[in-house]
Formats: C-alpha cells, sequence, structure tokens
C-alpha cells in the first residue's frame, strides 16, 4: 500500500497542536507469516478540543482508544491514518493492529535466507515510513523518545536505538522477550529495530569525554566470513575522534551498531545508534580499490549524521539537504585525513560534482533549497543536487570563509541546537559570526536558485606570446540566469619532458559576467590554463582552444589528480552537450586510462567509456569503435602489473562493453580457464560478470547460466541469475522479463532491479522497441498501486533508454503533455526523457567533423 502523503501545511498545523510525543511500542515477530502485530501507547499534550490525525499503516485495527474512550476503527481510519477529535491537554491513545510485512525496503523488510531458511528483519523508516510499524506523528520535528518491547525467536539478535537488552526466555517456547530502555529523544524517520539470527562482533572507541562507546558489527550468518570488522571499526574509531575534535562536540549516543541488511534500497541510513548498510558494502570477491574508498565513504557519512541529522534534525523536508549534503562533504574530508584513501577529493571532483551536474542541467532541477510540499517530493529530491550539488557547494562556503571558521560556526550550531530541530538560517547565523563574513547574498544566489554556471578564460596575447590581459567569463543557463560569486584557483601547466607541471597559480574570488585577473598579465601563454585548479568551486568549466588541444593530448601526463579529474570532467560534460563528439572522448580515455594511477579516476573514466559507446555514438561509428575499443581495454589488461588494481578495472570495463564474436571467445576463454592474465582471479562475482556478459551477447545458454547458480545458491546468486537470464537477445525473453517487473507484485524490490537490470542489456536495441507503447500505458496504474520505491525501480528500469531515436522521444513527450500529475511521476518521466534528448544531440554532434575550439 503507498505511504499517505503529509503536507507541509498539515505537518505545521500539527506541530502546532501536538507537543512531547512519546511512544511505547511492542511487536510480536514471532509468527512465521505475513504479517506482525503492533501495539502503540502514544503519550502527548495537544490544545485541548482540537482534532488532528496520526499515521498507522496496517492492515487491520483490533483495538483502538484515545484517552480510555473506544474509537470505531472503520469510522476513523482509513488504513493510514486515524483521526483524532476532542483532544486533551494531556493524551493517551492506544492501538493494537496487525501490520504487514514489506518486501519493498519499506516500514519493517521481511527476508528469507535461502541458504540456512532464516528469517531476517529491519527497519527502514526514511522518509516517512515508521507509521507501517507502530502509530507515529511521522514528522520530522516531533521527535520523541520510543520504548520498544519486542517478541521474536529466542535465537535471534534484536536491535535498536537503545543497546539491547538481556532477552528473557518465555516459558514454554522457543521465544524470548526484548524489553529496551526508552530510547533517545529522535525524529521518527531515524528510529529503528533490527531483528534475526545475525552473526555479531564486539569493540568500542574512546570518546573525548572519557567514554568507551560500545561498537556492534552484524551480518546475516550465510555473510559472516564477508564481515570485515577491523575495517568497520577502525574506520568509526579515527572517523569518531576526527568528528569530535572537527565539531568540539562529543558523540551525542550511547553505542553505535553498523547492520548490513538483505534487499536495501539506499546505500545506508543514519538511524541512530544503529546504522543500516546495503550488503554489496559486504564483499564477497575481489573489488577495486575506488569500491573500498567508497565504503570508507559511506562508513563515514553516516557516521557524521550523528552530530549533523540526527543530534540537529531539520523541521521540514526542505533542509534535507543540510544533513545529506553535510555528510558527503564531511566524509569526504574524514576520508582524506584519516583512511588510506588520501587523494579521496580528486573522487569528489570526478564522481559528486560531475553528478551534481548532470542533475542540475535536468528540466527537474531544483534550488538546493528545496520547495517540499508533500513527502511525495521529498521522495524524489534524494538527488545528486540534495547529495553532491551541496555538497560541492558546501566545499566552495569552506574555501570562501575558510575551514577553521566553517568548523567553528558548525560546532556552535550543534552545541546551540542540540537534540532539537534547526534551519539553514540557525547554521548560516553561526557561520558569520565565525567567519565575519555576511552570507545572505551568498546563501541567496547559491542555495536558493537552481543551475550550473559555467567559467572559461579569456587571454589575449602579444606577438611573443605573452598575456596581455586575461579574464574569467561567467555564464548561466537562460533559464536559471543566476550569476554566482565563487572562490577559484587558475593554474598554469607547462610540458616538462613527459609531464605536464603547473608552474604558477592564482587564487581569487570572482563574481559577475567577467572578473580580470591582472596576475597572469605578462606571463607566458601556458600550454596549459585549467580554469578552478583545486576543484574549489562548483561549476562546468571550458578551456581556451590551446589548453583544450594540450589536454586532449596530453591529459595522463598532469600528475595532480584533482587536476586530471577537473579536465577530464570538462570533456565529459561538453560531450554531454553536445559540444565534443563522443568519439572525440572515447580517444581521449584511450588514450590516458593506461597511465591512471588513481583507481576512482580510471573507474569512473572506463564508466564514462562505456556510456559514450552505448549512447553517445553516431550510428555510422559504433560498431568500429566499441569493438577498437574493446580491444583496446583488453590490451590494456594485458600490460596491466599481475594482479594490480587497474588489472581488474579494466578486465571488468572489457567484459562490459565487449561486443564482438572474438570478444565473446575471450570471455568464454576467461570463463572455462584457457585464457589467463597473470594474478587475476576468476572469483566468485567476476564469474557471474562473464555469465551475463556471454549471455547477453548470446553465447551463454540456460546450462551455464544453470551451472552459475548451483555453484552460487544465495540470496545474491538468485538475483544475478535472473539478471542473466534476462539478458539474453532474445524477444519472447524480454518481453517475459518485462511482464514479471511490470505486473508481478510478489516480486522483492531487489528482484525487480536485477530483472530489469538484465532486460536494459540489449543488443540489439530493438529488442525493446515493443514494450515502449505499453510502457507509458501501465504508468499511472503503477503509480497509484505500489510503494513508492517499488513504483520507482518500475519507472526508471524499465524506460527503454537502449532506444536511442526520435520515436520514443515522441512518446514521452505526448505522455508528459497527457500527464502531468502526479508531479513526482512527471518528474521521474521527464528526467527519463531528457537523457534521452542528451542521447540524441551527442548522436547527431558525434556525426559531425571536430572543430577543437568546441570547448
Amino acid at each position: 500500500m503507498p505511504a499517505a502523503n503529509l503536507t507541509r501545511v498539515e505537518a505545521e498545523e500539527r506541530a502546532a497542536i501536538i507537543g512531547s510525543p512519546s511512544y511505547e511500542v511492542v511487536l510480536d515477530l514471532t509468527d512465521d507469516g505475513e504479517t506482525f502485530r503492533s501495539e502503540t501507547t502514544a503519550r502527548f499534550a495537544a490544545i485541548a478540543g482540537a482534532a488532528t490525525f496520526i499515521e498507522a499503516n496496517t492492515e487491520s485495527i483490533h483495538e483502538l482508544s484515545l484517552n480510555g474512550r473506544a474509537l470505531d476503527p472503520a469510522a476513523v481510519s482509513d488504513g493510514v491514518r486515524i483521526r483524532l477529535d476532542g483532544l486533551a491537554e494531556q493524551n493517551e491513545l492506544r492501538v493494537v493492529s496487525t501490520n504487514a510485512y514489506s518486501k519493498t525496503g519499506e516500514g519493517l523488510h521481511r527476508f528469507v535466507d535461502p541458504v540456512d531458511g532464516e528469517r531476517y528483519l529491519y527497519t527502514e523508516f526514511a522518509v516517512a515510513e515508521a507509521n507501517r510499524v507502530y502509530a507515529v506523528f511521522d514528522q520530522p520535528d516531533l521527535k520523541a523518545a520510543v520504548r520498544f518491547t519486542i517478541h521474536a525467536p529466542a535465537h535471534w539478535s534484536v536491535l535498536s536505538n537503545a543497546p539491547s537488552p538481556v532477552p528473557e526466555p518465555v516459558e514454554g517456547t522457543s521465544n524470548a522477550v526484548w524489553r529496551f530502555e526508552t530510547g533517545p529523544v529522535i525524529s521518527s524517520y531515524i528510529v529503528a529495530v533490527v531483528a534475526g539470527p545475525y552473526a555479531s562482533w564486539r569493540g568500542s572507541a574512546a570518546s573525548v569525554d572519557g567514554r568507551e562507546v560500545p561498537l556492534g558489527l552484524f551480518t546475516r550468518a550465510s555473510l559472516a566470513e564477508y564481515a570485515d570488522p577491523e575495517m568497520m571499526f577502525g574506520t568509526v574509531a579515527a572517523g569518531l575522534a576526527f568528528y569530535e575534535e572537527a565539531f568540539g562536540v562529543a558523540y551525542p549516543y550511547g553505542k553505535y551498531d553498523q547492520i548490513f541488511v538483505p534487499e536495501y534500497n539506499w546505500g545506508a541510513m543514519e538511524n541512530v545508534g544503529a546504522v543500516t548498510f546495503n550488503e554489496s558494502y559486504l564483499f564477497r570477491s575481489r573489488v577495486s580499490d575506488a569500491r573500498r574508498e567508497q565504503r570508507a565513504i559511506v562508513v563515514l557519512h553516516e557516521l557524521s549524521h550523528m552530530w549533523f541529522g540526527n543530534s540537529v534534525t531539520m523541521r521540514w523536508w526542505n533542509d534535507i539537504w543540510l544533513n545529506e549534503s553535510f555528510a558527503t562533504w564531511a566524509s569526504t574530508l574524514a576520508t582524506s585525513r584519516v583512511t588510506e584513501f588520501t587523494g579521496v577529493w580528486a573522487t569528489f571532483a570526478s564522481d559528486e560534482k560531475t553528478h551534481a551536474a548532470e542533475q542540475d542541467q535536468l528540466p527537474s532541477t531544483h534550488p538546493i533549497v528545496a520547495e517540499i510540499p508533500s513527502i511525495a517530493d521529498v521522495e524524489v529530491n534524494f538527488d545528486a543536487i540534495t547529495y553532491d550539488k551541496g555538497a560541492s557547494v558546501l566545499k566552495q562556503l569552506v574555501a570562501w570563509v575558510g575551514l577553521d571558521a566553517f568548523q567553528q560556526g558548525v560546532g556552535a550550531y550543534l552545541a546551540k541546537h542540540g537534540g532539537g530541530n534547526a534551519t539553514l538560517a540557525d547554521l548560516l547565523a553561526e557561520l558569520e559570526l565565525a567567519s565575519g563574513r555576511d552570507l545572505a547574498d551568498w546563501s541567496a544566489r547559491w542555495l536558493e536558485t537552481a543551475g550550473v554556471n559555467t567559467l572559461r578564460a579569456v587571454i589575449e596575447t602579444d606577438a611573443s606570446d605573452r598575456i596581455t590581459a586575461a579574464r574569467v567569463e561567467q555564464t548561466a543557463a537562460a533559464e536559471h540566469p543566476t550569476l554566482r560569486p565563487h572562490r577559484i584557483a587558475i593554474g598554469a601547466y607547462e610540458l616538462e619532458g613527459d609531464r605536464l607541471v603547473r608552474v604558477h597559480r592564482v587564487e581569487l574570488d570572482l563574481d559577475g559576467a567577467a572578473t580580470e585577473v591582472p596576475e597572469l598579465v605578462g606571463l607566458p601563454r601556458p600550454a596549459l590554463l585549467l580554469v578552478n585548479d583545486d576543484d574549489l568551486s562548483y561549476a562546468k568549466v571550458r578551456l581556451d582552444a590551446p589548453s583544450f588541444a594540450t589536454a586532449l593530448e596530453h591529459l595522463a601526463a598532469i600528475d595532480d589528480p584533482v587536476a586530471r579529474a577537473v579536465v577530464l570532467g570538462s570533456a565529459w560534460d561538453a560531450v554531454r552537450d553536445a559540444e565534443l563528439p563522443a568519439s572525440e572522448f572515447v580517444r581521449l580515455v584511450l588514450a590516458g586510462i593506461g597511465r591512471e594511477t588513481q583507481s576512482s579516476a580510471r573507474g569512473l573514466a572506463l564508466a564514462r567509456l562505456e556510456l559514450a559507446l552505448s549512447q553517445y555514438l553516431a550510428e555510422e561509428h559504433r560498431a568500429q569503435l566499441t569493438g577498437e575499443a574493446g580491444d583496446a581495454v583488453w590490451a590494456l589488461a594485458e600490460l596491466s602489473d599481475a594482479g594490480s588494481d587497474a588489472q581488474l578495472q579494466l578486465v571488468k570495463a572489457f567484459i562490459r562493453i565487449a561486443s564482438s564474436s572474438a570478444h565473446a571467445e575471450l570471455l568464454a576463454g576467461l570463463a572455462d580457464g584457457s585464457t589467463a592474465l597473470p594474478g587475476l582471479e576468476i572469483d566468485l562475482d567476476l564469474r557471474w560478470e562473464l555469465v551475463i556478459a556471454r549471455a547477453a551477447l548470446g553465447v551463454a545458454g540456460e546450462e551455464e547460466i544453470d551451472r552459475a547458480l548451483a555453484a552460487d545458491d544465495t540470496a545474491k546468486g538468485r538475483q544475478l541469475v535472473e539478471t542473466a537470464r534476462a539478458a539474453r537477445p532474445d524477444a519472447d525473453v524480454k518481453q517475459s522479463a518485462w511482464e514479471r517487473v511490470m505486473r508481478d507484485p510478489s516480486l522483492s524490490n531487489d528482484l525487480a532491479r536485477a530483472i530489469a537490470e538484465g532486460w536494459r542489456r540489449a543488443r540489439p536495441a530493438e529488442l525493446l522497441a515493443p514494450t515502449a507503447a505499453a510502457y507509458f500505458d501501465e504508468l499511472q496504474g503503477i503509480w497509484a498501486s505500489r510503494s513508492f520505491n517499488m513504483a520507482a525501480i518500475i519507472v526508471r528500469g524499465l524506460f527503454p533508454a537502449a532506444l536511442v531515436d526520435e520515436e520514443l522521444a515522441e512518446l514521452a513527450r505526448d505522455w508528459l503533455a497527457r500527464n502531468p500529475e502526479p508531479a513526482p511521476l512527471a518528474r521521474l518521466v521527464s528526467e527519463k526523457l531528457a537523457e534521452l534528448e542528451r542521447a540524441l544531440a551527442a548522436r547527431a554532434r558525434d556525426a559531425e567533423p571536430l572543430t577543437v575550439d568546441a570547448q
């Protein structure tokens, strides 16, 4: 059932009526069925005589009373809300209900491990899903303490925000009762319950206030061998010390558990003291250094939320960016300081900022501080603007006010508002006090307007090629015309042997359409003049023609990984803007990828290579360049050091872009061992990648796919076999896969994703054409009948994006013209259309000759 769609107006009205809520919740999880029993006793103050409502998403209500007065569920409940009339100054509401377990990662998710048949449960309450488990005023500014009593099988672990009590056996049964202490006063979306026979590890971390904070780590029993407690505990201990020093505020809670949970919709979630993680961060096989770096960032991201977001929480979801942007920025800083991944700011430049700019150029772009009229609107706003653009702008703010002043202001904000709710204005007030800078104009232009600016250097030289005038010009898209203040650096690079070395650097504030740079006047024109060197600001960068020519030829020669990331990001952005032919970008990546030293940069470049090959190449170039790219990437893998990170990434990239019969033979050789690279092990997950790729090429039959499942009959194996089966280039296979995802409500979220992933692997792309019209016919029904996460999986996953043609674009335009509502659904479709139109423009540009001054 879809969640109730609370509006901001309703939330504000209710917050004016209700005060000081608290909850006692009893859950009976002993029944091995599709439902569980929930008992809620909610106590709260109110304006006498007022009326309001409480969320309770139930299957059926057995008992309902307000202040001792029985209420008729049929009269006051619609299954998602209970109307409360005639409130007293102090109130007690009792709700006893049967509630449904989820298959979609919302509310209380139930998963049965095929390895041992055991049940594993966990909650996911963001954005407003706590009401699927107990009756609750489900909005962030009505913080409350929850006291849980949980009935469950005695051999389980049961976790919540408060420390776990010793279970009390229930005589004559195999069950027990966990009676928790009252938890901390927090928002409902970060309350958590986790229950099941999880394997566990224990540790501790020293806090600045002298406490030893208990640490826990939990995984499904069948995945225990892949847990990495040393890494997980070590990263948390180092991060806790870093954040306490940076913020000047001790860790605010009594314990810190980290739980890997199955079929998770998110990367992780910052539930107070009980952080849940996607099991993809448990590495069953060897992964790249970039993937390990990402895991460290995620661990530190969630930890930072304990201060920023959990202790101090936004009043309403328009400030969700404060939580996520701050955690993204803070975790990157912490990762660079307390882990082995000291070059993580290069990843930030390549990944977060590029994703932010891509999102910022969609028709659905919005200010960082977005208008959020309802819960439905915030669901789709967990995007690259909320996370990545916000973090990029915070990085710009740090450059603007200075790191010391920024951390001082944040610390004062946390100390003043700890345990409560606050707003952007509260944070800016503390930052202004700490820095002495007036941030009103900065906030208005950076946070309250949408769009990304473009910066380019304009250089004039004399006959001896010395600079006589230099300025940076700033432009903005016509639909988002705001020009912003930027703190940037400009680097001058010269060739020294086989290296491109920075020989001069200027740092300056710029504003308006043009800013003069007198510090460059008199210098010889460099081989490369890089605007936004060191990646201080959030902007698109365009190089002057000589600099761009140097970059195309010598990208790999730039020593600094951040500078390389800025240059490559500029080139990629130019491809997406149909200014640079995708063919040239493919050649740029292939020329430099073998010399890239940063794992994350190499991985991102290879991912963009794959996208350029599949989406942005002109038809007349695609077959030849895709084949050449596969050959080149394989040759680079053969030349890589045995067992190196580069070798692993290049092999994985080759598997993804393999396209010819010769490539299929290489894949077969890797799979059966007749082709081998020194130091490369074909482990569990790499073998699955080979099987899926061979299935997509039409050379892996049912027998080969079934053997892969027999060797890995686990939850992950059962997902991957669905991807392999749906990837086969057969019209009936594609139709069947589409039907299952679109129409089968019994599918879990992860199985739906897995099937859709295989369905999208279509060679030729025309295999998806028969479903295009039916896709649009189904959208409104899917949105009305499914939960948000499952509906979003279907809407995004079954859009036939591989069909880069005008006919599909016209279908999407026609649907949008006829279906402006619901707005979140229209937004998802409009984003898919925008990416399709971008691909069409990029293909048209790739069919034209190269003009180097396109930058």
